[in-house]
């Protein structure tokens, strides 16, 4: 149990299909899904610590560990790791008995988020989605790089802070990037991270994956975006609410790459107004 603000956050595992999967639990009410980003030392707690007591007041909140990632076990699939992680979230919800529920997710979150939400069956019983700094065209610039070539040094990991965050207390925060190192350093957690990444010889870059026709997306969905987010273009947010019909869009002008974490008290109002929305 994680006390946080006065509630109390339970730590939990559960076998999911044969895998020890952990997650973050709070909260009553209606279920509310948390599905954290993708970068090396990701995990559910670094991504929701500053947003599950408060959503935790009106919501019954599950926050997964994603496969390969956090205390879940370190698995990869080379075939499919994208459906792979579909099935296991499929899987989780399954098991636990979750059913309709709303969803947040942050940078590789939201993006799955908004694949999954535009599949012509969505397998994951969606109320509403809020993504987070994901989903749309991913750029490969100088930002994404230092994100990608993680070397396993401290010095490298406190270069992915400075880039993924705008907020001084977070980005100058030296015992901050010691966990984040400490989540990147796990047994295997560099591997799952990494294995994304490569490429076969002779076979040609794939780049980024371009992401699915939205207009499908038959729930509401809230765009939360950074001010100071370099790892997308500028006109990142707008462009994205135009390609999901009656989208709504709120811009945290001094966030980064994570909202939740640099601004978690704006980022927590905004989206409890819009979860509640009749």
């Amino acid at each position: 149990m994680i006390p946080r603000d006065g509630h109390s956050i339970h730590s939990r595992f559960v076998m999911v299909d044969g895998i020890r999967t952990h997650y973050l639990e709070a909260g009553d009410g209606a279920p509310l899904v948390l599905l954290h980003s993708g970068e090396f030392g990701a995990s559910a707690e670094l991504s929701w610590e500053h947003n599950i007591a408060a959503l935790s007041r009106r919501f019954h909140v599950y926050a997964p560990d994603w496969l390969g990632y956090g205390e879940t076990q370190k698995l990869f699939c080379f075939e499919d790791m994208r459906g792979f992680r579909i099935r296991h979230i499929t899987a989780f919800l399954r098991t636990l008995g979750i059913g309709r529920a709303a969803f947040i997710g942050n940078s590789m979150g939201g993006t799955m988020l908004l694949g999954v939400a535009a599949m012509p069956q969505p397998p994951w019983p969606m109320r509403r989605i809020i993504a987070v700094c994901g989903g749309g065209d991913i750029p490969e610039n100088g930002a994404r790089e230092v994100l990608n070539s993680y070397d396993g040094s401290r010095d490298h990991m406190r270069r992915i802070v400075q880039t993924m965050f705008a907020n001084p207390a977070i980005r100058d925060d030296a015992a901050y990037v010691e966990r984040r190192q400490r989540s990147a350093q796990l047994p295997g957690a560099w591997e799952c991270t990494a294995a994304v990444r490569f490429r076969a010889p002779g076979r040609s870059p794939g780049g980024m994956p371009k992401p699915p026709d939205y207009r499908a997306i038959a729930v509401p969905v809230l765009l939360v975006t950074g001010g100071k987010d370099v790892l997308r273009k500028e006109n990142f947010g707008p462009e994205l609410q135009g390609r999901i019909p009656g989208s709504v869009l709120h811009v945290i002008g001094d966030a980064g790459h994570c909202p939740q974490i640099d601004a978690p008290a704006e980022f927590n109002r905004v989206v409890l107004d819009f979860l509640e929305q009749p």
